[in-house]
């Protein structure tokens, strides 16, 4: 019979230690969500060191994420099996020794292999530490209160990432980008043994190998699909990269509905509440990631902002996310709907879109309070949702449920980039006069760069063109965002109402049952 660890009657609450650990486990979270834009600045350093080819450059981006992305689902089942703690510790030794070898690597296929290796070890940390809030905090409304900081963490640590990459390639070589790592990792394994508690499913089954190959078949092709079609547009082989991959997804859905000990199980889509979620926190992602494609060629190529320049501007949206969080943890524990919560964070985020929708070419302010506001709703969504599925799933499964998650907010980052960047790329496209040189009528880099050549007045008209179309199509794309997270407002006001009075009606029967028929294991 299931665990019911979120519906018991008086859930312990936590104290000095578990608010401790939790600033411990926000170490690697930091750290691997940097890592995500920590070669922003690194990189013309690199490329004169290691002289990598184009595809080598490109590899020594995105492979991290890749990897991270295919191996999630794996190392969530993985911790509930093996314990959540040791897989975390496990994976800090990793990313310590794969962030060294990354800083002193002599070669492009060396870096390569680095940054697959932090991949790895970034897979086991997200879901680890976010399972491992988890179990740590079974009150309700510290639960709430965790997760809200736990996602204002990993937010803020992709902004800060390209910041210190600049700041740290400015003073230093351009391996103290990873060095900096290694004392966040030696902490953690001293003070993890000491303050994490092990946590994992008393009784796992299996480990069912062959969903390993299946979950990675499913989710590297669409991943790498949807990140090419944004960088490069249509074209016919990423179509079929994400085909392939979500054939691959058809054939996994079907191992788990049959196997006799699945890697994700299917029973986590029964629990009331999961499953919106879900889908919910992907169309979340998506509206986040979307706008980024936008806002950091705004400031560089529109604005002509150096890189730093441009990195040291978007932080100071993060403020607002550090507040959102949570102020929606405290709406929900003094009485608020969370369905009212999530839906007006959706508002929110689509007001923020709504507020880029007036951007001009010279429109600094405004563009920074559209991130502001747009980022607040998301992390008011995110973490409402994320402590709604981790709430909703039984605890022996909280590192397969953060898992998918996290999948999920890879496949809707990777989706918001594709989808709104190629409606931005049509309207540029249109936008631009139909005389201008092939290269300026396909990306605003390519105008810039033709400009550059061009002389006097005739490069001038170019480029005012080409950030004027630009900026067409980024108000054009976040009309689409806004609409599309009025829509999602929509949905979760619908949904997640009747969610939570099925929950209350489930914690009431609980609680009747528990008091006619106490029983210690809570079951």
């Amino acid at each position: 019979m299931r665990t019911v660890t979120a519906m018991t009657t008086n859930p312990a609450r936590a104290g000095r230690r578990e608010w401790t650990a939790l600033t411990v486990l926000m170490l690697p979270l930091l750290l691997v969500s940097m890592d995500v834009s920590v070669l922003y600045f690194a990189i013309p350093e690199i490329s004169a060191d290691l002289e990598p080819s184009g595809t080598q450059q490109l590899w020594i981006f995105d492979i991290y994420s890749f990897v991270l992305a295919g191996l999630l689902m794996t190392m969530g089942a993985l911790g509930d099996r093996i314990g959540r703690r040791r897989l975390l510790l496990v994976g800090a030794a990793a990313f310590g020794t794969a962030s060294l070898g990354a800083a002193y690597a002599h070669s492009a296929e060396a870096l390569i292999a680095a940054r697959a290796l932090l991949g790895i070890g970034g897979a086991t940390l997200m879901p680890t530490t976010m399972a491992l809030v988890r179990t740590m905090f079974t009150d309700p409304a510290q639960r709430a209160k965790a997760i809200g900081l736990w996602s204002g963490v990993m937010t803020a640590g992709i902004a800060l990432g390209s910041v210190m990459s600049g700041v740290l390639v400015e003073h230093f070589w351009w391996g103290s980008v990873f060095l900096v790592n290694l004392p966040a990792m030696a902490l953690l394994l001293v003070l993890g043994p000491l303050l994490l508690p092990e946590s994992k499913n008393p009784s796992p089954g299996r480990f069912d190998l062959l969903s390993v190959p299946l979950s990675l078949a499913a989710v590297l092709p669409v991943i790498y699909g949807l990140k090419e079609l944004a960088a490069e547009g249509w074209n016919v082989r990423y179509v079929v990269s994400i085909t392939v991959g979500l054939l691959f997804a058809a054939l996994f859905v079907q191992r788990q509905r049959t196997s006799a000990s699945p890697m994700i199980s299917p029973a986590l889509f029964r629990g009331h509440g999961f499953t919106p979620a879900l889908v919910l926190n992907t169309v979340s992602a998506l509206g986040m990631m979307g706008s980024a494609f936008f806002t950091t060629q705004y400031l560089q190529s529109v604005l002509g902002k150096s890189s730093l320049e441009a990195a040291l501007w978007s932080l100071l949206p993060s403020v607002l996310i550090g507040v959102a969080a949570p102020v929606a943890a405290q709406l929900v524990q003094r009485g608020a709907e969370r369905a009212h919560v999530v839906t007006a964070g959706f508002l929110i985020a689509a007001a923020g879109y709504g507020l880029l929708a007036l951007a001009g070419t010279d429109s600094l302010w405004v563009v920074l309070a559209a991130c502001g506001v747009l980022a607040a709703g998301i992390v008011i969504v995110m973490s409402q949702l994320t402590d709604l599925a981790l709430g909703s799933a039984p605890v022996e499964k909280a590192g397969s449920a953060s898992s998918l998650l996290e999948t999920g907010t890879e496949f809707g980052g990777a989706l918001g980039m594709a989808a709104l960047g190629s409606i931005g790329t049509a309207l540029y496209r249109h936008g631009m006069p139909s005389n201008a040189p092939a290269p300026a009528q396909e990306t605003l880099g390519g105008a810039l760069a033709v400009a550059a050549e061009s002389p006097g007045r005739a490069g001038d008209a170019l480029t005012a063109a080409a950030r004027e179309a630009f900026t067409d199509g980024m108000r054009g794309a976040a009309v689409a965002a806004a609409l599309l997270l009025v829509a999602a407002a929509g949905v979760a006001a619908a949904g997640l109402r009747h969610i939570r009075v099925r929950q209350d009606a489930a914690a009431e029967t609980e609680n009747a049952g528990q008091a006619g028929h106490p029983s210690p294991s809570g079951v």
